[in-house]
């Protein structure tokens, strides 16, 4: 996949369809936005180009708003790179930007690339105040020579998929919702980094994860059973979000995991962890004994929930 960050890197090529978007997630609704596009390329021999931003533009336009991203730009290209895009527009989103009007966005960027057809979502505005709406697209599109295709939304059991309502789910703990509106499981990368050492004495030893970026949104604090990916190698384990409230001595969200069959030392690995399901909320125990006793349970049901994903 070729990945431009000016436009001033790209060819022009009038048989293009292009696609914009913030893609958050890239979920279901995305997909096929992207699928479309994929297929209008196809058929005429021509060259597919999605463009998108970085940072997140509300992370930019609205103040003192602390946007959690669903996906990185680094995830998000490799989903967009498996999905089958062929060229990536990154453009670096600031206060000047937000200034531009749709008129000026496409003469700045979008004609730049060249384009027969532009696919894009149903709710999706461009330009300042959001001007560039279907109406407004489609007159551009009549001045530059180019179609408008819009691509209506993705429902589930009548539910438009978006990403405000799989941020909402994660923050909720509904893994399976999220899960389902994504089409996949839902993961965040990370480093795994020595910790306090308190699992081991429990019988229960962790692999203390700290995740590759702090606009990366993370599940509700709670248990879970997830996979992890270390060295290309998949295990399973269960998953602890929180401030160790029976020990009382965390002052941060601390993200541990308790690997299955993993006696390997593995500080300062990348791994990958994909959410399968949460067990249960975050709570404080009485005791070191009641805390063991729930952990041996939480490890019995997440080994039952992953038998039954194998079978």
């Amino acid at each position: 996949m070729n990945i431009f960050t000016d436009i001033s890197q790209v060819n022009k090529d009038n048989n293009t369809v292009v696609t914009i978007g913030t893609f958050d997630g890239f979920h279901l609704g995305h997909k096929e936005i992207v699928n479309r596009a994929l297929l209008s390329a196809s058929k005429s021999g021509g060259r597919n180009f999605l463009v998108t931003f970085e940072p997140h533009p509300r992370s930019v336009v609205s103040k003192d708003f602390e946007l959690k991203l669903l996906t990185t730009l680094d995830e998000k290209l490799e989903l967009l790179e498996a999905s089958g895009v062929e060229n990536v527009l990154v453009i670096n989103f600031t206060p000047e930007l937000s200034k531009l009007t749709s008129d000026e966005f496409f003469e700045r960027y979008i004609t730049q690339i060249g384009l027969r057809e532009l696919v894009i979502g149903y709710d999706h505005r461009l330009g300042r105040n959001r001007d560039g709406d279907e109406n407004k697209l489609r007159q551009i599109g009549g001045q530059n020579s180019f179609d408008v295709t819009i691509v209506q939304a993705v429902s589930i059991d009548g539910d438009t998929v978006s990403s405000t309502k799989i941020r909402q789910a994660i923050l909720d703990g509904d893994i399976e919702k999220a899960s389902k509106y994504l089409g996949r499981n839902y993961s965040f990368k990370g480093t795994v980094v020595k910790g306090a050492m308190r699992g081991r004495t429990l019988g229960f030893p962790t692999a203390n994860i700290a995740s590759a970026g702090k606009e990366k949104l993370l599940p509700a604090r709670g248990v879970y059973v997830v996979e992890i990916v270390v060295s290309g190698s998949p295990k399973h384990g269960v998953m602890n979000i929180g401030m160790r409230p029976t020990f009382g001595d965390t002052p941060e969200l601390i993200t541990e995991i308790n690997i299955f069959n993993m006696s390997e030392d593995i500080y300062g690995e990348s791994v990958e962890v994909s959410v399968l399901q949460k067990l249960r909320p975050e709570r404080k125990f009485s005791s070191r004994e009641e805390l063991i006793r729930q952990i041996e349970e939480d490890k019995k049901t997440a080994l039952n929930f992953i038998n039954n994903l194998n079978n």
